[in-house]
Order: structure tokens, then sequence, then C-alpha cells
């Protein structure tokens, strides 16, 4: 026999509080203490009660449902926003609808339509390039939104929450100079999207300003595979540069799988500035220096602005928000200052051990 499915007035019951609190916490009619609200998620979590999202609508002609489309879910960077999202939007009685464009505007548009298609109170999106989709230029007129990341701030079409990508390429660049290293090469994913060009330019103009020379910056894309296959082939035509910065996490990977390939040591043949700090970056033998993007702050920070749109409307001035990165200092920087290179090549490896010698294999 099929359980009855558990009413409103049974998670009142249970959470003690009345049916009006209960509507009120997943329709966001009205305001609800904290308190009163996760009493409310936790009784309905022990019940297994769902909210009939068709019958609500039509009551109260709300959704309760916000879109929220990133570039490629695989990316820890992006997965981690979602997360931090889902979660901010489960506190206030919201459901969130993910979609991933893979990178690609043609399937950027199709996954747009899709989220649309909801009719959601509000959409967070990442756009895969510097082209601002049609879609999301139309939606903008009348849908409350917010772009996180790769977005440009001037000229935007709606709230923008990015960080100071200049700078942070800058705080990349400055650790490596300050630490002796002149002969520095930049991992980048795509220089078409704005934050990975402010990224390069900060670090290449103040490298070009210390050492007289602007450092070789390697488009190395945004899959790990094709990004070691890349590095690894120009590593077959030139020495090893004294240090490395990747501008992404997944550049970061590509760098490391091919320094891995030729058993080319961090840092004493080749120092590393890695792009966005996670776990694993701190559980290595050696552990990457690193500049670590404020994730949970600009998912935070995304959350707030959207509400603020759903509550207040869109009429407002668009509004951007620029927040901080930092660097966390761990030991994949070779200090030339005191220490210098290992005894080989001018390059730090030994003349046996050259890239320039050494051989793919197929």
């Amino acid at each position: 026999m099929n359980r009855k499915k558990p009413s409103i007035k049974e998670v009142a019951a249970l959470a003690g509080v009345s049916i009006a609190t209960v509507s009120n916490v997943f329709s966001g009619r009205k305001p609800v203490n904290d308190e009163l609200k996760e009493s409310v998620h936790k009784a309905a979590r022990q019940l297994g009660y769902q909210l009939d999202r068709a019958a609500s609508q039509l009551r109260s002609g709300r959704t309760r449902i916000i879109a929220v489309l990133v570039p490629d879910l695989t990316d820890t960077f992006f997965a981690t926003i979602v997360s931090r999202l889902e979660t901010a939007a489960f506190a206030e009685g919201y459901d969130v609808i993910v979609a991933s464009s893979h990178n690609d505007r043609s399937v950027e548009s199709s996954r747009l339509k899709a989220l649309l298609s909801w009719r959601p109170e509000g959409l967070i999106a990442v756009p895969c390039s510097s082209v601002i989709p049609a879609e999301l230029h139309e939606a903008s007129k009348t849908l409350p939104m917010v772009l996180v990341d790769r977005v440009a701030t001037e000229d935007a079409i709606a709230d923008t929450v990015t960080i100071d990508n200049r700078e942070a390429g800058e705080l990349a660049a400055r650790h490596l100079l300050d630490h002796g290293h002149r002969d520095i090469a930049i991992g980048v994913s795509n220089l078409d999207h704005p934050p990975i060009v402010e990224r390069t330019e900060g670090a290449a103009a103040l490298i070009e300003q210390r050492t007289g020379h602007r450092p070789t910056i390697l488009n190395l894309g945004s899959d790990i595979t094709a990004g070691t296959q890349t590095f690894l082939r120009w590593l077959e035509a030139h020495q090893v540069p004294q240090a490395i910065i990747a501008l992404t996490n997944v550049t970061t990977l590509s760098v490391l799988s091919a320094l891995a390939e030729h058993h080319i040591d961090i840092p004493s043949q080749a120092s590393v500035v890695a792009f966005d700090d996670y776990a694993w970056m701190s559980a290595r033998n050696t552990g990457l220096t690193a500049i670590r993007q404020p994730v949970d702050e600009i998912a935070a920070t995304a959350w707030s602005r959207l509400r603020m749109r759903i509550e207040d409307g869109i009429g407002q001035p668009v509004m951007p928000t620029v927040l901080n990165a930092g660097l966390i200092v761990r030991d994949s920087v070779l200090d030339q200052t005191v220490a210098g290179r290992p005894e080989g090549d001018a390059q730090g490896l030994p003349p046996s051990r050259t890239a320039r010698g050494l051989r793919l294999e197929n």
C-alpha cells in the first residue's frame, strides 16, 4: 500500500509552527526568522514533504525557481559556486536548476532557452565567452539576473560579481619576481575571457616592468588533457622556464601533468604559482603556492544581489561588485635570491635532462 503523501499540516505540527508559517517559508511571501525556517525545513525533510510547485505557482504566481548557468560543471571553481548557491537558495525556499554550456556558445544558447522556459524568478550566469548571448540580453529586460566571473564590468547588462583579476595576476608575478625569478611563462586558458585577459596583462606588465621583457604566454585551453599535450609539445622545443604561472585551476593541472611527464621537479627545477586554491593543492608532497579566489564570497554576493533584484525589481542602475583574491604561500616557489638553481644548465636541469632533449611517447 502506498503511503499517503505528507501534508503541509503535518509539517506544521512536527515543526511546532502554524500552517501559515510553513506556507511563508516555502512561498517567500512573508519573512520568517532563521530558527523557525530551519525547523520547518527539518520537519519537511523528516516527513519527506515536497512542495507541489505547479499548485504553488498557480496560487502565488511565483515559481520559487532560480536558474544557474555555468561553462563547465567539471571545473571545481564553477561546481563550488553552484553548490554554494544551492545551499543559499534552499535556505530561503528556492529550488535551483543548473545547466552547463560546455564552453560552447551554441550549447549555451540552447541551455539558456531551456532554463528560461521554466520561468525562473532569477538567473545567475557565467557566460562561456566575452560575447553575451542574445538570450541574456533579451531576458535582462524583465528577469532579475547577476553575471559572474567571465564578464566585463563596463557596459554590463546586469549586476556583476567579479574579482580584481589584474591585481590577481600581479600578485602571482610579484611573488615570483621578489624571489628572483626572471624567466617566467604564463599558462592561460582562453584569451577570449575578460578575466583571463586581465590576469595575463596584470602579470605580464609587471614582469616586463621588472625584467625588461614580456613573458612567454602559453594558451593551454580549458581542457586538462589537451592543455597537457600543448605544454608537452612546447617543452619539446624550449628550455624549461624558471617559473610558471597557471591562471586557472584547469591550466594548473595541465602544467603539473606536463612537468610530471618530464620528471621536472617542483620547485628545484621549475617554480609554480597556481590559481584557485583547493584542498588537493596543499595535500601534495610539495604544496602549491596559489592565488585564492574568494569563492564563498563570490557566491554569497551573487545570491544577495539576485535576491535584492527579485525583491526590489530590475529598474535600478546596474551595480558591479569587485572582490579581491589573496596569495597563499606554500613550497612550490624556489627562492632564487638565496638558494640559486641546481647545478646543470641555465634553466636548472642537469645537462642530460633539458626538456629540449626529451621525446614524447604517442
